[in-house]
Formats: C-alpha cells, structure tokens, sequence
C-alpha cells in the first residue's frame, strides 16, 4: 500500500492556535511577538497528523508486519521524496545484564552509531528534507558540536551549504567535524546561548533556513523516530522508563511526541515516564520542574558539554512532558558522569560521551531514591560517541 502523508497542522504548545503547513514556519506568531534571545522560545509548535486516516492505514497495513523504517515512515510528516542519501534512523537496541545486576529488564538504544555520531541527526535530516523540499540551498545553527557536526555531514549529502555558530571552546574532534564536511564555521567567543542568537541574527540577514533547537519544529518531529523506533523494536510494547540527557529539552520533547502520536492513533493506552537527566551546574529544566518557576542556570560549567546550557530553548515543553508522562527530573555531578562513562565502555563496550553517559549516573541516582523499581523495564537512551571528544574521558 502507497503511504500518504498524514500531517494535518501545527499547534502552539503555548496558546493551542492551529496553523496550516506553510503559515508558519518557526515559531506562534502570536505568542512569539516580545520573544528576544536569551529566554526560553515561546509558541512552539507542535505538529498534529490525521490520527483516524494513520490508524485506518495502520489497520490495514497490519502494523505489525510493516517493516522498522515503513512504520517510523507513517508518522513523518515530510514526503519521503525530499529525504537526502544518507541514511539516518534503525539504530540498535538491546538489553545489557552487566551494568546494574539488580536490574533485570534494562535497555540501551544506541543513538551514538547514527552517521555523525549522534542522535542530533534524526533532527537535520528532517531540515535537510526541508530545505529540500522549499528550495533553500542554505541552512543555520547554532550547537555545542553535535547538531553542527550532524547538519554539516547531512548537508554534504545533498549539496546544501551549513552554516555553523558553536562555542569557540566547543571539543576539538567535534570542529573537525564541522570543516571535514565542508561546512561554514563561525566560532562564537563566547556560550551556546551566545552561538544561538547569533544563528538567529544570521538567518534573518540572509533569508536561510535555520535549524536552532525547538526553534524550528521539525527539530521534534525528527527526534520523535527514536521513540517510534523503541515502540517496534520492543515488541509493540512501552518501556516504564526512558532516561534521557537534557540540556535544551528537545530530545525529551521528542521522545514524549513519539508515544503521543501513538497513543493519539490508538495504538497504546499509556506513555512511558520520562526520566531527565541534568549535569548538577546546567539545571534549569530539573529546578523548574521542581519548584514550577523558571529560571536560568547560573554557571553552566560541566564535563558533559552538549549538555552544558544556560537558557534551555525548550523548557516550557520539557517540563509538560514531565508532567504528562508522571515522570521526574535528577541532577548528576561531573564525577558520577565520569564514572558512568568508564562503566558503560568498559562493561558495556559502548564507548558514549559524557551527556550520554549521564544517563547511565542518572539510573543509578533514581535507583537509590526509588524512582525507579528494580522490576521496572527501563531504556537508557546513548546519544553520542565518545570519540566526540576524547579529552574529556578520565581512566
């Protein structure tokens, strides 16, 4: 059967107002109006498909039988045709015995052997498609490493200019990565929230796409497949727990879109909860989940750098996700980061980044609060490669 395209609007998260395909393109236009840089991004838009026509033709498809990348494929919302070469998505998953004996259902979805590196790319393939789709041959951003690197190498793909604002401090392996691709690279003397703005100011000047974090809501719309993905390759069932490293909000975020799609489709009854993970000095989404009072984080200094933000773009969303899914928030220190990172390379042979490997700190932290039960089944959710930045990587 020939699948269609079920996108049907955009809707603020903020106020609730629909928008067709190409009304918007970023954010609300009318919650979005006093929006300046250096605060959360209001009026994100979240996209809603035709859930009755999707379940009729998972019906009839009989979903259980539809290939991994076909029935990720139905809940896209972008023609498949603009897709670029490079294949992005099918990651592996499966369970480990050795890391927590006291654990007995435990998961690892392995999001750092997508082709960059990193999960950041189930994101920039959506942009790239986009781009793709209106024409643009330039595209913006604005990241730490990973979304940079993954725009640059998907860009290359498909002949698309990247045009990159990261932290002059960024890990080195992850600017070579940026230039290896070809791509254009403003080091920013200064933050990830300083690169942000930048990416913005960038985009308007020269009328190109922008993909910043949130900011353009394909950016969800791609990191929802990850979920999707999980859904099949478990047998059709939801997880109790997903743990994901939160800086920006926007995995977390995409994570919740994809078992809200199938619940929406009818095709599960119950959203698995969301652990989100902190570095202890990048807390601003843990401290407003905590209190429901927003504020930055004061010095976001960690060893975990692609987690290290000041001023989360997706805060407002993340928080909700939270809520939704009776899920929770924890912060990890720099050591305990570290200390995972060892225990996931060398008992694991996943050789994962420090925001990745908070994950893992973060399990163990939730276990000792009895966050989470031993019974539980639970995904540990590995989105990047160590080899992403070497020096932080303490034998």
């Amino acid at each position: 059967m020939k699948r269609r395209l079920h996108f049907s609007h955009w809707q603020c998260t903020s106020c609730g107002r629909k928008y067709q395909r190409d009304e918007v393109t970023y954010l609300c236009p009318t919650c979005s109006i006093d929006y300046k840089p250096g605060m959360p991004l209001p009026g994100v838009l979240e996209a809603y498909l035709d859930y009755p026509a999707l379940a009729q033709e998972l019906d009839f498809a009989d979903y259980r039988n539809l290939s991994l990348k076909d029935f990720v494929q139905r809940f896209t919302v972008l023609e498949s045709r603009h897709f670029p070469p490079l294949p992005v998505g099918e990651t592996p998953f499966f369970p480990v015995r050795r890391l927590l004996p006291e654990l007995r259902n435990l998961w690892i979805k392995n999001d750092s052997l997508l082709p960059s590196g990193s999960f950041k790319d189930r994101a920039s393939v959506m942009m790239v498609a986009e781009a793709r789709r209106l024409g643009i041959s330039k595209i913006a951003c604005a990241s730490t490493g990973n979304a940079a690197s993954s725009l640059a190498a998907l860009c290359a793909s498909c002949g698309i200019q990247a045009v990159i604002f990261a932290p002059a401090s960024a890990p080195a392996a992850k600017l070579t990565q940026i230039k290896a691709h070809g791509a254009e690279l403003h080091a920013v003397d200064g933050t990830y929230d300083d690169a942000f703005k930048a990416a913005l100011e960038y985009s308007v000047a020269e009328g190109c796409l922008n993909r910043n974090t949130a900011y353009h809501p394909l950016t969800i719309e791609g990191k929802k497949s990850s979920g999707l993905e999980i859904f099949w390759q478990n047998g059709f069932k939801v997880p109790d727990w997903i743990i994901v490293p939160v800086g920006d909000g926007v995995i977390l975020a995409g994570i919740h879109k994809a078992f809200a799609d199938l619940k929406r489709t009818g095709l599960i009854e119950k959203l698995p909860r969301l652990l989100a993970v902190q570095a202890e000095s990048s807390d601003a989404i843990s401290s407003y989940w905590e209190s429901g009072v927003y504020r930055d984080a004061l010095k976001p200094q960690t060893v975990a750098d692609s987690i290290s933000v000041k001023t989360p773009s997706n805060a407002h969303w993340a928080v909700r996700t939270l809520k939704e899914t009776n899920g929770a928030a924890i912060r990890v220190s720099d050591e305990a980061i570290s200390e995972a990172q060892i225990k996931l390379a060398a008992q694991c042979g996943i050789f994962a980044e420090p925001s990745s490997a908070a994950t893992l700190a973060g399990l163990e932290a939730a276990l000792e609060q009895g966050i989470i039960k031993p019974e539980e089944q639970v995904v540990l959710l590995i989105t990047g490669h160590g080899l992403k930045d070497i020096s932080s990587f303490k034998v």
